[in-house]
């Protein structure tokens, strides 16, 4: 297991997260959001910085939510579905 610094760019946060492997950039990843629920991320960057220890790179992840995800905040924000969870009447 890789530990991973993960910048989020959705909440403005900062966690360590444990990964089998590095994401690449353009690769999408699921994680669970503020609320509890899973949520489609971009990998928008990855860089590596030396470890206050030794000689170890840590590997850091900057993120976006994902298309789908930030269409249905938006929704939900103006109390209206995206038009992949519209009903039929």
């Amino acid at each position: 297991m890789v530990e991973i610094e993960v910048q989020n760019e959705a909440d403005q946060t900062q966690k360590t997260l444990r990964f089998a492997a590095v994401p690449r950039i353009g690769e999408g990843i699921h994680l669970l959001d503020e609320q509890g629920f899973w949520a489609s991320y971009d990998v928008v960057d990855v860089w590596y910085q030396k470890a206050p220890y030794g000689d170890i790179w840590v590997p850091y992840l900057h993120i976006r939510a994902g298309q789908t995800d930030t269409a249905a905040a938006g929704a939900a924000a103006n109390g209206t579905e995206s038009a992949s969870e519209q009903r039929p009447n």
